[in-house]
């Protein structure tokens, strides 16, 4: 299994930098900074990423000529917190001469069901989220636990750990 670790920072009143395993960063912001995106915006942005990536691949090894491709990501979110996303539309443009229909609808398929590990993770409700936390006093002192998240509404503190 493989491991995926990204970090983020607070850079500002509501700003982020974000880090990814692969050494690249990201800027989040708040709406009120605005020197990034937001971070929900990038959920439907993984998905489209990911499925891209998938389906040009596909549509190359089929020998499908194509000259322009594009994925747009629309995801409807719920008004009241945690505003989670109920639906994300995804749609693929795909220019180039003689590109098969068939070719595209089946990369998309293999996509959806096998490839795309974002899509993957939105859709099945597999992934189990753990949430902890470490406080350090700046004396050497430490304190650390696990807060258990049942779902959204629900929680309780797990008993945690303090050194020094």
């Amino acid at each position: 299994m493989a491991t995926k670790t990204s970090t983020v920072s607070l850079d500002g009143d509501m700003r982020f930098v974000g880090r990814v395993d692969s050494g690249h960063t990201v800027i989040l912001d708040s709406g009120t900074g605005d020197t990034g995106p937001r971070p929900a915006e990038l959920v439907p942005l993984a998905l489209a990423g990911c499925t891209a990536m998938d389906v040009i691949s596909i549509l190359r090894k089929k020998r499908q000529d194509v000259r322009r491709y594009e994925v747009e990501a629309s995801g409807i979110q719920q008004d009241e917190h945690p505003n989670a996303f109920t639906r994300i539309d995804v749609i693929h443009h795909v220019e180039g001469p003689a590109v098969d229909p068939e070719a595209v609808r089946r990369a998309i398929e293999l996509s959806a069901s096998k490839y795309c590990s974002v899509g993957a993770t939105l859709a099945t409700g597999l992934t189990e989220i753990h949430h902890g936390y470490v406080i350090r006093n700046g004396a050497g002192g430490e304190q650390s636990a696990e807060v258990i998240v049942l779902g959204p509404g629900d929680s309780v503190v797990a008993t945690g750990a303090a050194t020094g």
